[in-house]
């Protein structure tokens, strides 16, 4: 099998890191990113030929470019790029503060569709290359009190779906994975944003602000998601949505289940907004 070269965003922890151990175990190449370098030294050392750890903020332009430059120079090219890096904050959509709004943007958004941006040109340079961006099962069924990185998330699924209808024809490939709840330590990481509003108690703030998270409530194996995700993402078969965890495919399942019936219900109504005999003419 022809050896492939990575680059993975928020490799520090979590389904990044265990996708980092996994590829580097495989014989594969791996740059390893995180906000903080420390964190991936040990890892690349281990790797000596095959592992480069860096540091990459995705939110800072510079540390973006300098990162794919670095890569591609080590290494020759960045065959797989596996945006992974996230943050979450939660609380209701009226009390979350908006620098944590934006935070969840650049981090979960912006930063996945520069750094994409930036290794599409050698991929079509060398007409092969594969994105895979990490999203969620919140990218397909939104919560209450999780709706902010619900909709980054959405936003990733949206622009990956326009990637690959782009892309595909000119021999490179994208997919978004849709992770469940995985055991990577996200309930120490995730952040209570804004103020507690009281007529939210019963909502949102009873599932978030009054439950105690543990680890046991996070079903996935991030070990056994980074096998998946390296045999999708090297495979020949074409894959555009993976889901990952029996959680998120009860979630994602019963959110089609309910669009369906939506859908089904309101066909006459969405045709009856048509000009008369032009349903034939519609461009797409």
């Amino acid at each position: 099998m022809t050896t492939k070269t990575w680059l993975i965003t928020g490799a520090s922890s979590g389904l990044g890191r265990a996708l980092a151990e996994y590829v580097l175990a495989q014989g594969d190449r791996a740059v390893i990113t995180a906000s903080s370098l420390d964190a991936n030294t040990e890892l690349a050392s281990k790797y000596p030929d095959t592992g480069l750890a860096l540091r990459l903020d995705v939110t800072d332009p510079q540390q973006r470019a300098d990162g794919v430059a670095q890569a591609e120079a080590h290494f020759g090219g960045i065959d797989i790029l596996v945006n992974n890096a996230a943050i979450d904050f939660i609380g209701t959509l009226e009390e979350q503060e908006e620098t944590d709004i934006r935070a969840q943007f650049e981090v979960n958004f912006f930063g996945a569709v520069a750094l994409t941006r930036l290794v599409l040109p050698g991929m079509r340079k060398r007409h092969t290359g594969t994105i895979v961006n990490v999203t969620s099962m919140d990218g397909q069924s939104s919560l209450a009190g999780n709706g902010y990185y619900s909709a980054s998330k959405f936003a990733l699924e949206g622009f990956t779906e326009s990637l690959w209808q782009e892309i595909e024809p000119l021999g490179l490939r994208a997919m978004v994975i849709e992770p469940g709840s995985f055991r990577t330590g996200i309930e120490k990481r995730t952040k209570i944003s804004g103020t507690a509003i009281e007529d939210y108690t019963g909502t949102a703030g009873a599932l978030f602000r009054t439950t105690e998270i543990t680890p046991d409530m996070f079903p996935g194996d991030p070990d056994k998601a980074a096998r998946v995700i390296y045999d999708v993402a090297r495979s020949e078969q074409v894959r555009h949505w993976v889901v990952l965890g029996s959680d998120a495919q009860r979630r994602i399942t019963a959110k089609l289940d309910q669009l369906r019936v939506e859908l089904d219900a309101g066909e006459e109504l969405a045709a009856s907004t048509d000009f008369p005999g032009s349903a034939h003419l519609a461009l797409l």
